[in-house]
């Protein structure tokens, strides 16, 4: 395989929740001979499966897919691990003769990988964690995330503010050194020959084709994925279950709030993530190739991918 580069080629495919992102991926690994690093925060997660929108069996089944059901929905999985195992798949991708593919959604795996980014030594702090926490449980987690955003709203626009366990996490590295999560993160580009490829759409096409998958997830039984998780000793508080749907759902079975109501602030709130993702992406550009969800064409998306290896 001729490559223009002594750096190790890397395809990224990215873009907000619901655009096809997996088709696509899917589809160019077939033509490329890749292998696709999941990139999804969620998909981490077993159990996950139908909320997650996790590649299916037969999609899987198709192209080999990494660092998905790796963990369980009680297991801390920090952003450094994440980083450390890409970083280990990678070479041994190429070992194979086969393309590594980064796969995703979740702008801060996406980032730690393509930049290089680095993890502040901050150890935990216990006493301030206890602090923090009893401060959103006394507060809500809304409060506890508007005092992140005001220290350091870079690095808050990566996490959900019902994420309390990693909001905490930022401000004990703020509160604890006396610096921004953000500024603490140096980069040391990795050593790869990267092609970014975005999908994105006009915001309003792009919730209607999130709620369209919120719809179908339910129907897949998204209710009864829950339930089992709950059934399993899988507590609500779990940063893993305050996903989008997971902890609406939450609330439909533990609290008896109206399944329409919970469905529709999932769609909502995923309209939210999805501007939040935008934002994300757009303040790390570096050279996205971005190409519309409605209009691209998929032939010719997986000819420049080619042409760019030199195949």
């Amino acid at each position: 395989m001729p490559l223009q580069s002594e750096k190790i080629p890397l395809v990224v495919i990215l873009g907000p929740t619901a655009s096809g992102k997996t088709g696509l991926a899917i589809h160019i690994a077939q033509a490329i001979g890749g292998e696709i690093i999941g990139a999804d925060s969620r998909q981490i997660y077993q159990y996950m499966d139908i909320g997650t929108a996790k590649p299916t069996s037969a999609e899987q089944a198709q192209v080999i897919h990494h660092l998905i059901d790796i963990i369980n929905p009680d297991e801390p999985f920090p952003a450094a691990h994440y980083q450390a195992m890409v970083y280990d798949l990678i070479p041994q991708i190429v070992a194979r003769g086969k393309i590594p593919m980064l796969v995703g959604g979740t702008g801060q795996y996406l980032t730690v990988v393509t930049e290089g980014w680095s993890f502040p030594d901050v150890p935990p702090n216990d006493v301030l964690r206890a602090e923090l926490e009893a401060f959103a449980q006394e507060n809500g987690a809304q409060a506890l995330y508007d005092r992140l955003a005001k220290l350091d709203p870079e690095i808050a626009t990566i996490v959900h503010p019902n994420n309390v366990r990693r909001v905490v996490r930022y401000l004990e590295v703020c509160l604890v050194s006396g610096e921004k999560m953000s500024d603490l993160q140096r980069k040391k580009p990795p050593p790869y020959r990267l092609l970014e490829l975005g999908l994105t759409g006009e915001r309003l096409s792009l919730y209607d084709r999130a709620d369209m998958r919120v719809d179908k997830m339910l129907e897949a039984g998204f209710l009864d994925e829950v339930r089992c998780l709950l059934d399993m000793g899988y507590s609500r508080r779990l940063p893993s279950m305050s996903g989008l749907g997971y902890s609406h759902l939450v609330g439909h079975l533990l609290d008896g709030l109206p399944l329409d109501e919970v469905v529709q602030q999932t769609k909502y709130d995923t309209h939210e993530f999805i501007r939040r993702q935008q934002t994300w992406f757009k303040g790390h550009d570096n050279g996205i190739l971005w190409h519309n969800v409605n209009e691209y064409n998929i032939s010719l998306v997986t000819a420049h991918v080619q042409a760019w290896l030199g195949q």
